[in-house]
């Protein structure tokens, strides 16, 4: 246990026998008092502390202070003990004020709750007084920092309230300035509706006689009408009465014509029974020779079929075009694009058709056969201006539909026997034609036959 120090114990006893608060402890110094004894902690063991307080040992001493307060209150008022052992730790760390507390001479200087806390735990003679004195002077220090607070509070209210009238003051001035703005606003307003109102019965006025207007335009219309419809019935009755007369003209001309032509007919066949029978009267001999058979020269020697075969025509021979191009009303389809992608394909497109119509023409004027160039035309942003060579009809392909669908249209719409030529190096092509009747030759075939033409 620690020992009081000199003349603490009689002040312990003698103090807690004669002196006793008879009031409660003011709350700065009972703020003191629990600081002072949190404080002291730190210097006392375990055992040194009430056992309502060891709990507490181990908190710092502002946890302590603010958890603990009540009860380290508590132990010093009731335990004298406890105090005895928190006075000697004061008397520790403040040993100038606890002699001048136990002298009964306190420091002038020191603050009255700091001076009235120690003497509230060392118990010197006359702390109750020093209590009462400080409890007194800090509700003193309350009230006048109270009544402070409590002037600069009216203060800053006055301000505020001189502040507010003069706001009001100058806000009743604006409000004046707003509602005499708003006043002639108002009116203003008032002025452009009543002139809108103008103009509106204005716009009523003119739109009732724009109505009329058009009334009497629509009338005007129909009688219009009803008068083009009249001159569209006598039109048609005319034109029906000029039909009836043309067709009978046309029937008086066929009826003409047909007399014409029955008189023709008698007259030739008048010509021709004359002229048999004057081959019958003169008994003229059938014609066996001709007038070059007359003439003096060496004819060839026959040929024999072994000669004819080792005459036979190559596929790439372009005499084989020539005799194909002879047969009777031959008509020779070129796939287009196929011939001059194989025969210039680096050329533009346009030069390309230019350069093979040009040959086909050439072509046509020298075999007379009927010839079409097909090119696909799927493809095509807007329709290919050009003029067809003669002797050549050209056909481009519709959109959704190739030229190769094109070519096999064309082949089966001729007659079964027509000699038709198909000049196209797509096999699908030659085998689609050449099962239609037609016969397929190589783009490469016509290209060497027109090399010859031009």
């Amino acid at each position: 246990m620690v020992e009081p120090a000199s003349g603490a114990e009689p002040a312990d006893g003698a103090g807690d026998a004669a002196e006793v608060l008879d009031r409660p402890l003011p709350e700065g110094v009972r703020r003191k008092v629990v600081a002072l004894v949190s404080d002291a902690f730190g210097g006392l063991t375990l055992a040194d502390l009430p056992a309502q307080l060891r709990q507490y040992a181990r908190f710092t001493p502002s946890r302590r202070a603010k958890f603990a307060g009540n009860a380290m209150a508590a132990a010093v008022e009731t335990d004298a003990v406890f105090r005895g052992r928190v006075a000697e730790k004061v008397r520790e760390a403040q040993p100038e004020l606890a002699t001048a507390l136990e002298s009964g001479a306190p420091p002038a200087a020191a603050d009255p709750l700091d001076v009235a806390a120690a003497a509230y735990v060392l118990r010197p003679v006359g702390w109750v007084k020093l209590v009462a004195a400080a409890g007194e002077e800090a509700q003193r220090a309350d009230a006048e920092r109270i009544g402070e607070e409590s002037r600069r509070e009216l203060e800053r209210l006055r301000e505020e309230l001189a502040e507010a009238r003069d706001a009001q003051r100058s806000g009743g001035e604006q409000l004046r300035t707003e509602l005499e703005t708003a006043r002639k606003e108002a009116e203003s307003l008032q002025r452009k509706l009543r002139s809108a109102l103008n103009d509106v019965k204005r716009g009523e006025a003119a739109l009732r006689k724009t109505a009329a207007e058009i009334e009497g335009i629509k009338g005007e219309a129909a009688a219009q009408v009803a008068a083009a419809e009249s001159e569209n019935r006598r039109l048609k009755a005319r034109l029906g009465e000029a039909e009836s007369a043309l067709e009978a003209s046309r029937r008086a001309t066929r009826e003409g014509r047909s007399v014409e032509d029955m008189r023709l007919r008698l007259l030739l066949d008048t010509v021709l029974d004359a002229a048999q029978g004057l081959r019958r009267e003169l008994a003229l001999p059938p014609l066996s020779t001709r007038p070059a058979d007359t003439v003096d020269a060496v004819e060839p020697g026959r040929m024999t079929p072994k000669d004819i075969a080792a005459r036979a025509l190559s596929e790439t021979d372009p005499a084989l075009l020539d005799q194909l191009l002879a047969l009777p009303q031959a008509h020779l389809v070129v796939d287009g694009y196929n011939v001059t992608k194989t025969g210039y394909p680096t050329m533009p497109l346009e030069q390309q058709r230019l350069r093979l119509l040009g040959g086909l023409s050439m072509l046509a004027a020298q075999t007379g056969a009927e010839m079409t160039c097909v090119f696909d035309g799927a493809e095509l942003a807007a329709p290919v201006l050009l003029a067809p060579p003669r002797g050549v009809r050209v056909l481009f392909s519709k959109p959704g539909v190739t030229a190769d669908e094109l070519i096999r249209q064309l082949v089966r719409a001729e007659p079964s026997g027509r000699p038709v030529v198909v000049v196209s190096t797509d096999r699908e092509v030659a085998d689609g034609v050449a099962k239609a009747g037609a016969r397929p030759v190589a783009s490469l075939l016509l290209l060497k036959r027109l090399s010859r033409v031009s």
